[in-house]
Parts: structure tokens; sequence; C-alpha cells
């Protein structure tokens, strides 16, 4: 390779990256923190909601991270519901696809273009008999019957409490994970020291 070649290759090499950040800018979407989030919207045939509902955040909260949900424990789940059918609606029931059954408090009334949180302040719908251990991960099928826009499905995620979920109250009988405990060559040494 001759030199001038070399002197050519080398400049265009050092200039990519700054001209890649220069058309970036400051409002650039990797210049911006981003947690990733787990949790499922309702989409149906490609479009955003169905007959009017709209769920912008569904979730059943697992563990915490390394832990486990036992079998025939219980998990809450997170819908955030909003309905834009123009008519007040209610959530009657909720089934889970052989994952167990869910206790609805009580029918959860969905007033017009409101959004209403099922999980806050107490989680008001509750995934339980869980058929197997749940580590978080998995994704449940439930079907959530309204009285005006009938059944609307979605497969909702089991996420783990930790990130933007560590917050959220354990789950009721979540197994804990398992503490690390020194192996008897580690304790050995911290004593020689």
């Amino acid at each position: 390779m001759t030199s001038r070649r070399w002197i050519v290759a080398a400049a265009a090499f050092l200039a990519a990256p700054v001209l890649a950040g220069c058309g970036a800018g400051f409002d650039a979407t990797t210049a911006k923190p981003y947690a990733p989030n787990e949790a499922q919207v309702l989409i149906e045939n490609g479009a955003y909601g169905s007959r009017g509902i709209h769920i912008p955040q569904a979730f059943i909260l697992g563990p915490d991270s390394g832990a486990q949900l036992p079998w025939r424990g219980s998990a809450p789940i997170y819908l955030n519901i909003l309905n834009t059918a123009g008519t007040p609606d209610t959530l009657q029931a909720v089934t889970a696809g052989g994952m167990g059954t869910v206790k609805v408090a009580s029918p959860i009334q969905i007033p017009s273009n409101q959004l209403v949180n099922t999980g806050k302040p107490s989680p008001q719908l509750m995934l339980e008999s869980i058929p197997k251990s749940l580590r978080g991960g998995e994704t449940v099928k439930l079907d959530l019957q309204f009285a005006n826009a009938g059944t609307v499905s979605l497969n909702v995620p089991v996420v783990t409490r930790s990130r933007e979920f560590a917050d959220y109250p354990p789950a009721p009988g979540a197994t804990p994970a398992p503490t690390p405990t020194p192996s008897a060559s580690a304790t050995a040494e911290e004593e020689a020291h």
C-alpha cells in the first residue's frame, strides 16, 4: 500500500466516529438513558387496543431475581387499562389459560377515557394456585372479560422484582433467593491473612 493510500485510509478511519457523533446530536436516542421494560402492551391484529380497550402496561409480578414463586403459590397481576369506547365498562372476570385461577377482588369499573391501574393502591387481581414454579421470564395468556367489550386476550409476562419493579411488594409465599455462603477454602484463606 502506498503512503498516500495509507494516509487517506487512516483519515477516513479516524473521521468516521467524529462524523457519526455529529449526526446524532444532543437529542439523539442513544444519548438518553434507557431501561428496557418487560411489561406487555395490548396489540391486536397490528393495532393498539381492542374494541375500545387499551392496555398500555400488563405484567405479573414474580419473585426477586434468583428466587422462585412456589408451585400452588400466587402472584399479583398489574394492568393499566384505558377505555376509549365512550361508555363506561367493567372488568368482570379473568382466566389464565391453565396457569391457575385469577381472583378478582370485585368487578373493576373502567370509566370512559380514564386510566385505571388494577394494582394500586393494592392488587385487585391475583393469579392463584399456580401449577408450576415461576422464576420470571415466563408468559401467561390472560383472557379479560369485559361487560361491553367482551373478551380481550393478551400474553402477560412474569417479571422479577428488580430494576423498575423492585419497589413493588413481594408476591405472597415467594421463595427467597439462596444467599451465597463462603466455601471452606475461602474461609481458610481469610483466616490465614
